[in-house]
């Protein structure tokens, strides 16, 4: 008696969880549990210095066609031992507000050395590196890479997560030879299965299709 309680008090905790997202949108978690997260945006280790307004909980939000995508995504990645790590996906306009406010104060270079060393941050606008609309906010574009299962460690692609420069863009040319390997391994896999890529971003797709394609949500991560 008592498990049943406790399993229907978990059900709907997660259907009232659910239920608070507009429609047509899902916890990733709900859809497939494996698959690894780390919500930069959530943390202090983003090129900002300091979690992201919006970002106040640590979970994956997308679209449920872009959910289901990056399940069946999962299920060939973990046959060879390999897993997604999503690092932002549904992001709200409150969250992209707060770059754009950031961008403007010039000294605040907090993060330079480890995310922009060589980019002015006045360039941050004109080179498109930040943007007023950003299409994380439609709820279908995923920034992620691969980790290996055996080791827990990230695939390495040349350059980290959200660097900005030309390190950062997929054909990028001085990088090992493995190091391109696993990029394109990245690019094939997602392209295969329903996204289309970013021309400066390794780790940015975002799904064919999509089903809001013109509106920007706002509505918190929680």
């Amino acid at each position: 008696m008592i498990k049943k309680i406790v399993l229907l008090f978990i059900f709907v905790c997660f259907s009232t969880l659910s239920a608070q997202l507009p429609k047509g949108f899902v916890y990733l978690s709900n859809i497939d549990a494996t698959i690894k997260s780390e919500l930069r945006y959530f943390s202090n280790n983003n090129f900002i210095g300091k979690p992201i307004d919006g970002y106040n909980n640590n979970c994956v939000i997308v679209t449920l066609e872009t959910a289901k995508k990056l399940e069946k995504i999962q299920k060939i990645l973990i046959k060879k031992n390999l897993s997604l790590k999503i690092f932002d996906a549904y992001r709200p306009q409150q969250a992209v507000n707060h770059f754009v406010k950031w961008a403007k104060v010039l000294n605040d270079t907090l993060m330079k050395k480890e995310y922009y060393p060589k980019i002015p941050k006045s360039q941050l606008f004109n080179l498109g590196y930040i943007a007023s609309k950003s299409g994380h906010t439609r709820g279908s574009t995923v920034d992620l890479t691969i980790i290996d299962l055996k080791t827990g460690k990230e695939l390495d692609m040349g350059s980290p997560y959200d660097f900005f420069g030309e390190q950062s863009h997929p054909y990028f040319s001085d990088i090992s030879k493995k190091q391109k390997e696993n990029r394109f391994y990245l690019r094939k896999i997602m392209l295969a299965n329903g996204f289309r890529p970013y021309d400066n971003e390794w780790w940015h797709f975002t799904l064919n299709n999509e089903p809001f394609p013109k509106t920007y949500f706002n509505f918190p991560i929680e």
